[in-house]
């Protein structure tokens, strides 16, 4: 009896076994190295993608390190940040571009070094970048524009907020926006800014465009910055009832503001998706699963306004997870 009982314990502990180990994916024993270089540190938008970077670092047992400038503008920076990152042994990127193309040579010497390369956010112009996760930058524009003429009557006139024109989604969220209110044949862009991603520079600019043209109705921010600074522009100006503004992202500054009147939509992306795919995709390249990669990663991005500001999934990519590092 007690040699059954010991048979069939056994027959269970092996089921157990066979059960866990080919029902869950194995982690690597080895601790991967992973550096994550971000255009900023600043920004809700960027503490956001820490905590999905970081959140994924733990689930995979990588050794992360989070870095970026200390403005939006500094690809050298950056440049020395990518070249310290693999000197000091990082066998993975996951980088944000500051600049497309000046970046790209940081980006070639990392992987002739054997460093595997995943692009977040903000591509970069090399043939080194193994998947792309971000938002459809075009697509993203093209749902700027297509939320101001949802919602606004007649003729529209627009200004378009910009940051560095050299960062690639920018110019492409830009370009979606021109597209989509020039095939709808009732806007005209009226003025096109590049301003610092600071509040308080974009703020100026803006307060700029707008005295220099004063028959814009429609205001374009493409991201948190220059959302926040535009926001604040059109508030000190008194121009809420006037102007309807769509900005990118979102934090307390943008959020209060929708509430108020003085910004009317939030394109609003998926930044902790970005860091944590962004991190699971290095580990997977490290470990010899990159095959079943994608080329790009669509995060998804979705349009918030009064109507929909307290529904459950606005509320979820408004109030995006956080956490302050070190």
């Amino acid at each position: 009896m007690k040699q059954n009982r010991r048979l069939i314990l056994c027959a269970v502990l092996l089921l157990f076994s066979c059960l866990w180990g080919c029902g869950t994916a194995a982690v690597s024993s080895t601790q991967h190295r992973v550096a994550l270089v971000a255009k900023s540190t600043e920004t809700e938008f960027w503490l956001s993608v820490f905590a999905g970077a970081e959140a994924a670092a733990t689930e995979y047992n990588i050794k992360l390190s989070i870095i970026g400038p200390e403005t939006e503008e500094d690809y050298e920076t950056q440049n020395q940040m990518v070249a310290d990152a693999v000197a000091a042994g990082a066998e993975a990127l996951v980088f944000s571009a500051i600049d497309y193309e000046n970046n790209a040579a940081a980006i070639d010497s990392a992987a002739k070094a054997g460093v595997k390369i995943v692009a977040i956010d903000s591509n970069v112009a090399s043939e080194a970048v193994s998947t792309y996760i971000g938002t459809n930058n075009y697509a993203a524009g093209q749902m700027a524009a297509q939320a101001a003429l949802e919602r606004v009557e007649g003729p529209l006139k627009v200004g378009i907020v910009n940051y560095d024109i050299s960062s690639a989604n920018g110019q492409e969220r830009e370009q979606g926006a021109v597209d989509a209110f020039t095939q709808s044949g009732r806007a005209e862009i009226a003025g096109v800014i590049n301003t610092l991603a600071e509040a308080s520079y974009a703020q100026e600019d803006t307060s700029t465009l707008l005295e220099n043209f004063p028959d814009i109705n429609v205001l374009l921010a493409f991201n948190e910055p220059t959302s926040v600074g535009a926001a604040k522009a059109v508030e000190k100006m008194g121009l809420s009832e006037e102007i309807f503004l769509v900005g990118f992202d979102s934090n307390v500054v943008t959020i209060d503001a929708l509430q108020e009147g003085s910004v009317d939509a939030l394109i609003v992306q998926n930044p902790y998706a970005m860091g944590y795919l962004g991190v699971e995709s290095a580990y997977k390249l490290l470990t010899g699963q990159g095959g079943n990669l994608e080329r790009t990663v669509d995060t998804s991005t979705q349009i918030v306004d009064k109507s929909n500001i307290f529904t459950m999934d606005s509320q979820k990519a408004l109030f995006a997870f956080e956490q302050q590092w070190d």
